[in-house]
């Protein structure tokens, strides 16, 4: 599985955890917990929350120790290096093609190196999954060592995220952890799991548990992309356009959108619509892009609704309709999305597409201004100045301001000087 991540929460420093309500161990409900006797990773502070783990997505995932960890048979020549053993341009031992390049081999614990396809095929044999040559067992698969990692990282995740830790300074036990994952991570993504490819593309994206390096991202998203991962197509996207880590391009950047855009991911369905708004590394046409906006924004993508909105205003693409505009923008409002807030504000403002209502606009340019975004905190500005739709307030005027020059707003700083 690829990571997604989950809110903020306090809990002590080192504490171990309930895997499945969070209480913390040493608290008064919790005194102590008990680890999954199988797999050893999981805490509960009760066969209750053991129970209800387990039924919620523990069983499908719980992995014995013995099965993560195999204990393998030291072979003679493990002091040797792989090229020693089997170079490239040597045949593979198990189907006898010859092994011609290294991103298409497989080096086992034992050091002899096959075709990483004829490993697979080798995995799914339920018997005697061993090296052909010296019967040592195989090591974990790809997937679960992929499984493996992104356990591992979600325990330091957590104890980052509820604001106990940080990513350059974590506790010995989570560090162990990281430096775990990242081992699982590698080696599953260096027999081809497009997962593991694109989980380690993340970590050197961030720079979390190794250091940040937007050239090793790039080729490890570009891995995970080419084995059809939307998620890693729609990243590598967004590096050709930036230029970051590769060559700047606008016609691979849409073609990688394109392609995680045609899988339903809707942030490329946006990208890919914003591309062809403004013709960038595809022939300019609204149509396509009100078609890549519309399908994201019907799916419930803030930014492609309130896109939608932009093009209904401005009647691109489709015909011109201040009440489809406003709808999108309240859509994208309604979501949180700063900008879709502004742009309704503006709208209670001048009564396009719904009636005109300055508190209404207050409100949504106070959301907006509140999330930092320049230019509703100038519009709030000139609201208070005026009185318009809100108590007039000068000190309160300036205030929001000098919030939005802070961020260059050029009106603002006129104002200001003005005032």
């Amino acid at each position: 599985m690829s990571i997604e991540r989950n809110g903020k929460q306090k809990f002590p420093l080192n504490a171990k955890l309930c895997s499945n309500c969070s209480v913390a161990e040493g608290s008064a409900i919790a005194p102590k917990l008990s680890a999954c006797a199988r797999c050893g990773l999981e805490r509960y502070c009760s066969k209750d929350c053991q129970r209800a783990h387990w039924k919620a997505n523990h069983k499908q995932h719980c992995i014995a120790k013995a099965d993560r960890t195999p204990q393998l048979q030291k072979p003679a020549n493990v002091n040797k290096s792989a090229s020693q053993v089997v170079a490239v341009g040597t045949n593979c031992a198990i189907c006898q093609d010859v092994i011609v390049e290294r991103s298409t081999r497989c080096i086992l614990p034992c050091n002899h190196v096959f075709h990483s396809t004829c490993v697979a095929e080798l995995r799914k044999f339920g018997v005697d999954q061993a090296c052909p040559l010296c019967r040592t067992l195989l090591p974990p698969g790809p997937e679960q060592r992929n499984e493996e990692a992104s356990r591992r990282y979600m325990l330091i995740y957590r104890v980052v995220e509820r604001g106990d830790a940080s990513w350059s300074a974590l506790p010995k036990w989570a560090q162990e952890e990281a430096d775990a994952a990242i081992r699982e991570w590698q080696a599953s993504a260096d027999e081809g799991n497009a997962c593991a490819q694109y989980n380690v593309g993340i970590q050197y994206e961030t720079g979390e548990l190794i250091v940040q390096n937007y050239v090793e991202a790039a080729r490890w998203f570009e891995k995970a992309a080419k084995q059809g991962l939307a998620g890693a197509q729609f990243n590598l996207g967004n590096y050709r356009k930036l230029g970051q880590g590769v060559v700047q391009s606008e016609v691979e950047a849409t073609r990688w959108y394109k392609k995680a855009a045609a899988q339903g991911h809707l942030e490329a369905q946006n990208s890919l619509g914003f591309q062809y708004q403004d013709g960038l590394g595809v022939a300019q046409s609204y149509e396509e892009a009100v078609r890549w906006y519309r399908k994201a924004a019907d799916q419930g993508h803030p930014m492609a609704q309130c896109n939608m909105g932009v093009m209904y205003e401005l009647g691109n693409g489709v015909p011109r309709s201040d009440e489809n505009a406003t709808r999108y923008f309240k859509k994208a409002a309604d979501q949180g999305l700063a900008v879709g807030q502004f742009y309704l504000g503006m709208n209670y403002v001048r009564g396009c597409g719904v009636a005109e209502n300055d508190p209404e606009a207050v409100r949504w340019f106070k959301k907006a201004a509140d999330q930092g975004y320049a230019r509703a905190q100038f519009n709030l500005g000139m609201m208070l100045e005026r009185g318009q739709g809100v108590a007039q307030s000068y000190e309160e005027a300036v205030k929001w301001f000098k919030k939005a020059a802070h961020q260059g707003d050029s009106d603002a700083l006129c104002k200001l000087g003005t005032m």
